[in-house]
Formats: C-alpha cells, sequence, structure tokens
C-alpha cells in the first residue's frame, strides 16, 4: 500500500506547524520509527519555513497567496516535496544543492539565511533544490523509513 497527500496552504506562519502534525500523524499511524519521523517532521518544517519567507512573487510573507506540500510513502521511502510561486533559487544553491556563500563555498554557521536548506540536506537522504522558471522553487527531499516493531500499518 502507499500513501500520499498534498496541502494547499496559506503563506503565512501557521501552515508550518500545520503541515508537520499532518506528517508525524500520519508517520505514526503507519508504524514509522520515532526518529525518522522527527527528522522528516523538523525538515519539512524548514521546507515550508523557506516557502512562506521567500514563496510568493513580491518575496514577502502573503496570506493570500500559496504553497503546496506534497508526501508519499511508498515501499521504504518517504518522499516529500515543497512547491511555491516565489522568484526561485539562485542558480548557485540549484547547481550545487546547497546555498553558496562567498567564502569557500560553504554557508557561515552564524549566517542569518540558508541554514535551513543546509538541515534539510543533514536530515535527508537525497535533496534537490530546483526551479520552475516563471513559476517558483521546488525542494524535494526523501529518506528511507524504518519501521516500529508494533507497526499497524506497512507501507508496501
Amino acid at each position: 500500500m502507499s500513501i500520499w497527500w498534498s496541502l494547499h496552504l496559506r503563506r503565512e506562519a501557521a501552515s508550518v506547524p500545520l503541515a508537520r502534525r499532518l506528517l508525524l500523524g500520519a508517520m505514526e499511524t503507519a508504524g514509522v520509527d520515532p526518529d525518522i519521523s522527527f527528522d522528516l517532521s523538523v525538515a519539512l518544517s524548514e521546507a515550508c519555513a523557506n516557502a512562506v519567507e521567500h514563496g510568493g512573487a513580491s518575496g514577502v510573507p502573503d496570506e493570500t497567496e500559496a504553497y503546496r506540500v506534497t508526501a508519499y510513502l511508498d515501499g521504504d521511502c518517504c518522499r516529500i516535496e515543497v512547491t511555491d510561486s516565489g522568484p526561485g533559487f539562485p542558480p548557485a544553491t540549484v547547481a550545487r544543492h546547497r546555498p553558496a556563500s562567498a567564502e569557500h563555498g560553504h554557508r557561515p554557521v552564524l549566517a542569518e539565511h540558508g541554514r535551513g536548506l543546509c538541515l534539510i540536506e543533514e536530515l535527508a537522504d537525497h535533496v534537490r533544490f530546483r526551479n520552475r522558471p516563471g513559476r517558483g522553487a521546488v525542494v524535494s527531499f526523501d529518506k528511507m523509513l524504518k519501521w516500529r516493531d508494533d507497526a499497524r500499518l506497512l507501507v508496501s
């Protein structure tokens, strides 16, 4: 069995914990190991926060604009995509799959922005940042799932 869901959310801060709680609930019901669920929920929160902050045509949070979250649990893998309608990622982010810095090719630890994308990379097994020209950005990431011993619903 495969599980997938998609949310169309307004670009407001309250949408971030909503998406996170829905993901955690689905994973708990399916029997996913809590550590894996936590990692994916933090990565999802970072991707949603990025969409809220930067994912609109104006580049500033706007409750009238929306973004989309889609999650797929298929077999032993979970894939999550967060799609917005903003200006997209800088070319260096898309090309290198991580935010670029002017110094030594990495973002300073104390940098004001960009840490969330690096955190997503640390928590997921595979991450892709891409632009949809004229239509926004997509953050997609996946992680192999582990199951609790008492899992009620194995996704296969």
